[in-house]
């Protein structure tokens, strides 16, 4: 159980939704507020429910990237820009966890996932996050269903 806990689970979408949020805001650069980070929490908390990618094919972890995305942008049905470019950002989030999957590893996920949020938010608002080293995963011996190991970009080599 604890293993499952270490590399699955819905709480990876909060985190790719938080890390994002809160970066933005310790930036400096868009005014993200309690609100924004309260509504976006729970947007995905209402959608990134356990199982989901297999439901779906949509892993919550772009759920959690699309609700925010979705709340700094104010992307609703009757919106035109806002709407096409959080759908964009969603759909790049999604191409690139498909690249990781086989099997699952919601951590490698998040990664990813912040990874193409932050190049979205260059492109969308001129944001440029300070670099920082490419992370190294710690948590392959746990992998209840196999770690990709070479396979994945963040395997320690």
């Amino acid at each position: 159980m604890i293993a499952s806990l270490v590399t699955f689970g819905c709480e990876h979408a909060l985190i790719a939704a938080g890390a994002l949020l809160v970066g933005l805001r310790n930036s400096g650069q868009l005014p993200v507020t309690d609100a924004i980070l309260q509504e976006a929490m729970q947007r995905t908390q209402r959608q990134a429910i356990g199982g989901y990618c297999g439901l779906t094919g949509i892993c919550g972890v772009a759920v959690g990237v699309g609700a925010a995305f979705s709340v700094l942008l104010s992307a609703a049905c009757p919106k035109d820009k806002e709407t096409r470019l959080t759908m964009e950002v969603v759909s790049r989030v999604v191409h690139a966890i498909a690249q990781l999957t086989g099997p699952c590893c919601c951590k490698a996920f998040v990664r990813i996932a912040l990874k193409v949020a932050e190049a979205a938010c260059d492109e969308i608002w001129g944001i440029n996050f300070s670099p920082i080293p490419e992370p190294v995963c710690v948590h392959n011996q746990v992998h209840p269903h196999g770690c990709r190991e070479e396979k994945c970009p963040y395997f320690a080599r």
